[in-house]
């Protein structure tokens, strides 16, 4: 029997990544992207693109918050998995533009809860971030930590989005995994990140801002190894097995939240010497202070994640680095 799944923000980073890995291994896949302008749609579409090129691939152009389109895109296509990854992503955009958040994060998200509600899927997993732990400073992050002093609107929405998905699991017996990503990275990534500005900016002969004079630490994790823990959650149904050391199932629903992060914080001038390195080049360090909303560190317990789907892949941030830099040569010819 062929298995389905219906992806939102398929045209974007993550996004077109698992789509590639579902169809490889088999899914017809409906993938279903907004196109927005937030950054270069061009390469949205290009990516797009490339997943069209087999046919087990369906392209949907629409808003998640158009009342009603992914109820009757769900009622078309009954996934028996559905992968809700799009949003207005931004820790830093949030502060100039909020209500894009309310829209996309917020309705969009409801949209979707709705659809899932009218059509189950039997597993709904949805991407929040690592941003909600907040001003948490005891580390690593783990799931059943508390999570209530979100510091961007951006991280806010997503907390927002774990609590609404709670309710419909509770409610209407909706199977559903929250994630909360750690710094993804790696080839096809966005340009709004720091990856793809350190290489632009170090290849054009510009400065780039390295924020809180570098006292930074991330949990950058590489794309692949990231879609290969997604991947292996969609078997892990929330209330289908029995609890794992740690678990952060739900006592009342079958809802449960896993961090997906490589589990091994990176000095962010450590990071910046990997890119230099990957393009044979130095930077031009520009030092400014913390931006608001930002934080200073993250770092992802891994043991829920890895009790749930056991032991993950972790790529060593030169070598992801050097995929991302090789990719970005290629792409841009330079």
């Amino acid at each position: 029997m062929t298995r389905t799944a219906l992806v939102t923000g398929s045209a974007g980073f993550i996004g077109y990544h698992l789509c590639a890995r579902l169809l490889a291994e088999g899914f017809e896949v409906t993938g279903f992207d907004g196109m927005t302008d937030y950054y270069d749609p061009a390469l949205k579409r290009r990516r797009h693109e490339m997943l069209a090129e087999n046919p087990a691939f369906r392209p949907v152009e629409a808003m998640l918050e158009e009342p009603g389109r992914l109820r009757a895109l769900m009622a078309e296509v009954r996934p028996q998995v559905v992968v809700h990854l799009a949003a207005q992503a931004g820790v830093r955009y949030s502060i100039e533009a909020p209500q894009s958040y309310v829209t996309a994060n917020l309705q969009g998200t409801f949209e979707l809860l709705e659809a899932a509600r009218a059509h189950p899927p039997a597993h709904m997993l949805m991407a929040s971030t690592s941003s909600v732990y907040g001003a948490n400073t005891e580390m690593p992050y783990r799931e059943t930590d508390k999570a209530d002093a979100q510091m961007s609107f951006y991280a806010a929405t997503k907390k927002a989005n774990e609590a609404m998905a709670h309710s419909y699991a509770h409610l209407y017996g909706l199977p559903v995994t929250m994630f909360r990503f750690f710094t993804v990275y790696g080839p096809w990534g966005r340009p709004d990140m720091a990856l793809f500005k350190f290489t632009r900016a170090i290849l054009e002969g510009q400065p780039i801002d390295i924020y809180n004079h570098g006292e930074m630490m991330r949990d950058f994790t590489y794309v692949d190894d990231l879609v290969e823990g997604i991947h292996r959650l969609i078997g892990a149904i929330p209330g289908a097995g029995a609890p794992v050391a740690g678990d952060s199932l739900s006592p009342v629903a079958p809802w449960r939240v896993v961090n997906i992060g490589n589990g091994a914080p990176v000095k962010l001038l450590d990071f910046v010497a990997a890119v230099e390195a990957a393009l044979g080049q130095p930077a031009q360090r520009n030092y400014l202070p913390m931006q608001p909303g930002d934080v200073p560190a993250t770092w992802a317990s891994t043991d829920l994640l890895e009790g749930l789907v056991g032991a993950l892949p972790k790529t060593d941030i030169r070598e992801g680095v050097q995929k991302f830099v090789d990719w970005y040569r290629g792409f841009y010819a330079v």
